[in-house]
């Protein structure tokens, strides 16, 4: 048995738990020791009493080890641990990071840097609108999206970040095998096919249920730099998930909704309490200091090269002026349907290109 498996037996048993196994990490130093240890052994570890060592001293009767790695074999997933050089930095952090994280797809290191957008399963229009544009620059930004694969502002979330051939991360409440919702297999299907990874701290076999998916919260807003709120009633699961991340030192935004509708009360809240207001990736950018800072070059800098664009890109950057211009004259000159023409000043302003001023005037950048 290798420290791997030894890892998912123990997390298999009911009552370890993250928080309990690092405190009897600290006395056998290794989980394949934890699970070899002798009944008094386990005992002068502290907080360990004596169900929990029971159930340790009586694993292999508990846990079918053997089976969960077939299961696992045959799913085409991989488990990895604290120790893996895949785990996420900042999940590393947290009170309780879960003790193994089963993943079906790729986890690159670009993960590490994510941002988390969640809210209501039952959403608007503009909910559903605004997840989606919002994971799109930010997948576009080059950061990862982080969500829950539920239904509504998640699944919009999702499907933003997958548009801008981005990378996104499903955070699941239930075991691989026990995928949920079931209509969002083929969306799961496509994370996990190059786009990023469906992950869950759960064995295979586990349902989803009212216990698993506040657990599956804290992985989402431990694993990002900040939690951002779309759409979301007071009694929504992604309050207790923006109070997680605040307890976890993150930072947590909202989008703003109508003062009276019952979908954004919970998100307006957020706002008036604190959270930063969205409304463009850039709001969250700009605080996580991702674009570089407005610096005008000495007069004998070169200008810095522009990355390689596409045509309509050049198109559109090219009909811009040295000083402002307007959206209608960007449009006529680069003889582009209006549509595409704010599709990309949007992909111009995430390359730090362009700059959008009010009424719609948009400028160069040095």
């Amino acid at each position: 048995m290798n420290a791997t498996e030894a890892c998912i037996a123990l997390n298999m048993l009911p009552t370890v738990g993250p928080v309990r196994l690092r405190k009897l990490l600290e006395v056998f130093e290794t989980p394949e020791r934890v699970l070899a240890a002798k009944r008094d052994e386990l005992r002068r570890a502290e907080g360990i009493g004596r169900e929990v060592t029971e159930q340790i001293s009586n694993w292999e009767s508990i846990v079918d080890l053997a089976a969960e790695l077939r299961r696992i074999r045959e799913f085409g997933a991989n488990v990895i641990t604290q120790n893996s050089p895949e785990y996420p930095k900042p999940l590393r952090e947290i009170h309780a990071p879960p003790i193994v994280l089963y993943v079906w797809g790729e986890l690159q290191d670009r993960d590490h840097h994510a941002i988390a957008i969640i809210g209501a399963r039952r959403t608007t229009h503009y909910g559903t609108e605004s997840a989606k544009k919002l994971a799109y620059q930010i997948a576009y930004a080059g950061l990862t999206v982080i969500s829950g694969l539920a239904r509504g502002i998640d699944t919009a979330a999702h499907q933003g970040a997958l548009a801008a051939k981005g990378r996104t991360i499903a955070v699941i409440g239930s075991g691989l095998a026990k995928l949920y919702p079931p209509e969002n297999r083929a969306l799961a299907e496509k994370i996990a096919n190059g786009n990023g990874a469906v992950v869950s701290e759960f064995s295979m076999a586990i349902e989803p249920d009212r216990q698993t998916f506040p657990m599956r919260n804290r992985i989402i807003s431990g694993w990002s730099h900040g939690v951002l709120v779309v759409e979301a009633g007071l009694n929504s699961g992604a309050l207790i998930t923006a109070s997680q991340a605040l307890e976890q030192g993150r930072s947590v935004y909202a989008v703003p909704g109508q003062m009276n509708a019952p979908s954004a009360m919970g998100s307006n809240r957020l706002i008036q309490q604190g959270a930063k207001l969205v409304m463009s990736a850039n709001d969250i950018l700009d605080d996580l200091q991702i674009l570089l800072p407005e610096t005008k070059p000495a007069p004998e800098a070169a200008a810095r090269p522009l990355p390689t664009l596409s045509e309509e890109e050049r198109r559109v950057y090219d009909a811009i002026d040295a000083a402002e211009t307007s959206i209608d004259s960007i449009a006529a000159r680069s003889e582009l349907p209006s549509a595409a023409v704010s599709a990309t000043l949007l992909r111009l302003e995430l390359k730090h290109l362009v700059k959008q001023l009010p009424g719609k005037f948009f400028v160069k950048l040095g």
